[in-house]
This record gives C-alpha cells, structure tokens and sequence, in this order.
C-alpha cells in the first residue's frame, strides 16, 4: 500500500504536471474574452445612446443635422424626405395637428438607420418644450415650414394665425440664440406681396399683405431680418417666399393628406382629387369675375419636388451674416379654369363644377418672377407640365383615398 501522505502528493503532482499542459489554451482563452469584450466595449460606444447621449445630441464631422418644423406635413415631409436621400440627419418636430403620423412613419420605414431620422411631438407654441428640444439636440440648421396655412381660414382665425405663424417663429429664433444655432431656411409665401400693381413679381414687388396669412408671414420675415442684422447674430438666413403648391413624391411614397374638417379650406389640387373620387360631390370655382382672361384667378403652381429642390439648394448656399430672398415659382401664370381642365384630364374624370362668389382674401393675379433664385442658387423648376405633376399626385390620391390613415 502507499502511504496516505504519498498518494497525497503523488495526485498533487498529477494535478500539476495536467495543469501544465493546459496552461497555454488557458491564455488563449483569456485573450480571445479580452479582444470580444473591447469589441463590444467599441460597438457599444458608436451605437446611439450610449453614456446616455443620443448621436442626435452631439455634432458630427460630416454630417449637417436640420430640424425640420412641421415635418409631418404635406410639404415638410416632403422636405424630410430629400434630406434623408441626401444624406442629412433630420429631427422633425411637429404637434400632428395639420401633420400626419403616417408620412412620419413612411419616413421611418425608408430610413430605419440609427441616427438618421427622429421624430418629436411638440408644440412650437410651448416655450419650454421648445428650448429643451434645441438644449438636448446638436442642430446645425433649421428649415422652419411648422404653420397654419390657409387663406380663407386666416380670415376667420386671424389670432390663430399670428400666434401660430408669427409668434412661434419667435420662439424658435430665441431658442435657435440661446444654442448658437446659426442656419435658418424660412418657408414664407408670396400672399406677404398681397395683391401688386404690376407682374409678375419680383423680390422687390412691395409686401403689401391683404389677409392675416400673408400679414402673419410678412410679420415673420420682419422679426427674422431685423434680428439677423444684429451684430452678435452673424446668422446664415434664407427666406423662401413660395406659390402654389401642388403635386407629390414622383416615386409614390408620400403625398398631400389634409384633415377632412380642413378639405374647405385646402389647396385646389385636393378639392380636385376629392370630387374625382366622389368624397365631394363636386369641385367649388370661387370667384368668376376677377379682371382676368377667363375670369378666374391666376396662379403660379410649383411642384413640391422642385420645391424641396430649393431648399436644398438654399441651405447649401446659405453663408453666414448674409441673408437671401427669393420667389420660388415657375413664371408662368395659371387660371384656375386651366388647373381644373388639367385636373380633369389627369384623373379621367368629368368632374362637376360650381361656381361660386369670390373667397374673401383672395386676389386676382399672382406669378413670379424666378431670375432670382435661377442665377443665384441655379435653381429652375423642371416639374412644369401642369397635368403630369396632378397625374403623380392622382396616383398617390387612388391608392390612399383615405390619406395615411388607411391605405
């Protein structure tokens, strides 16, 4: 037999001797768990949020993060959605009160990436919600479209109107001093012009406003420029003052999808698609006996693509300490009997139409003059064929007759 205390020390010996061996693929062990827990250290430093901050909170080398108010709407998201194809970091902010989720939600679809879209519901009409989304978020500029737009309406809500569109843009100018944020791109209108002597019109027609949209706006443009030539401001600014909107996404994914309770008040475009579809038993002409060829009004319709398309190209040339204003149309002068004839050809429907007294704040005759933007921001409208940019829209009304509520 052996001896207790020599087996002991024979066993400790084999224990040993087996230790040995397997030292070596004991490192490897240890080494291969050092170099997985510093690449998961790495990952987890560039995923968004961690430490608590959000990349949306931090500026970033090569990339240019605009808030975009009232992303959610017809225009804005619009706007959002160019951005995001151009590689932008977009935060939009709107309170879904004329916006849609939904348009939102396609956004998010097309652009799941972290750090690349953001949406935040907020009033800009609430001063506290409003410096804490600048004091937790790294702008570098804002496009400002938020706003309540409808000529007809204003007339009846006008303090709705200065309080939404003028007061809320002070608001956003004191947030945008108080973050060193130094970039702003303002959707304005060209009803700031009111209704001028002569056309068509140019930056320098006088803004002589006749109903509360446009005075609203003018209001706006006023506190902005004024602010912006103060020394300390040393902002970038462009005033974008814009016609008739109309048309969608050339692709399908978005469109214009205004509040039922809103359809009176709404572009002629929707009323048109709403009467093709049988929502509306027919389309309201109002006003038969404006001083023009066929007694209806005229206008410059400009397709939002080209809109958008303009904005970009302003932000891209906004500089500091300098501010550029420019009519965004297509030149030309429409009536609203043609628009109805153009519709009625892109939707194939013999659409029934009631004419009408005029609507109170409407003026007769309005297009611009585009020399301006077109030498400065080499900016031109390509989407001019009024028919073909009300089939696109056309097509986005057919297959949402709902809106975004129900495809």
């Amino acid at each position: 037999m052996i001896p207790l205390n020599r087996r002991a020390s024979q066993s400790r010996a084999g224990m040993e001797y087996f230790d040995a061996r397997r030292k070596p693929h004991n490192v490897g062990k240890v080494i291969a768990a050092l170099v997985l827990t510093t690449l998961c250290i790495f990952v987890l430093k560039q995923s968004p949020g961690f430490g608590g901050t959000s990349v949306f909170s931090r500026h970033e080398s090569g990339v240019t993060h605009v808030l975009v108010t009232g992303g959610a709407g017809y225009i804005g998201s619009h706007a959002s959605l160019r951005l995001l194809k151009d590689n932008y970091r977009v935060t939009i902010v709107d309170n879904l009160s004329r916006g849609n989720m939904g348009a939102v939600k396609v956004l998010q679809e097309l652009f799941p990436q972290p750090g690349k879209l953001q949406f935040i519901y907020a009033d800009l009409g609430d001063q506290k919600a409003v410096n804490k989304i600048f004091a937790e978020n790294a702008f570098d500029a804002v496009m400002h479209f938020a706003a309540v737009a409808y000529v007809g309406e204003s007339t009846m809500e006008p303090l709705r109107y200065y309080h939404n569109i003028t007061s809320n843009t002070l608001l956003i100018l004191e947030a945008m001093a108080s973050h060193g944020v130094k970039t702003l791109i303002y959707s304005s209108t060209c009803a700031t012009y009111g209704e001028p002597e002569k056309m068509p019109i140019t930056e320098a027609t006088p803004q002589l406003p006749i109903n509360p949209y446009g005075k609203a706006k003018k209001m706006a443009e006023d506190i902005i420029l004024d602010f912006s030539r103060t020394k300390k401001a040393e902002m970038a600014v462009m005033i974008l003052r814009y016609f008739n909107v109309i048309g969608s996404d050339p692709e399908g994914r978005l469109g214009e999808a205004p509040r039922p309770e809103l359809r009176e008040h709404g572009r002629i475009s929707g009323a048109c698609f709403d009467a093709a579809l049988g929502i509306i038993p027919g389309l309201k002409v109002k006003g038969t006996d404006y001083p023009t060829t066929d007694g209806t009004c005229i206008r410059d319709y400009i397709d939002v693509t080209d809109l958008v398309d303009a904005h970009v190209k302003a932000l891209n040339k906004a500089e500091p300490s300098k501010v550029g204003i420019y009519n965004v149309g297509t030149g030309r002068g429409r009536s609203v009997k043609e628009f109805v004839d153009a519709c009625k050809k892109a939707t194939g429907v013999n659409i029934k139409i009631d004419y009408l007294s005029r609507r109170p704040g409407d003026y007769a005759e309005v297009y611009s003059d585009p020399t301006k933007i077109n030498t400065e921001l080499n900016w031109t409208a390509q989407y001019t064929d009024l028919k073909k940019s009300l089939s696109v829209a056309w097509r986005w009304q057919k297959s949402h007759p709902h809106g975004y509520g129900t495809n």
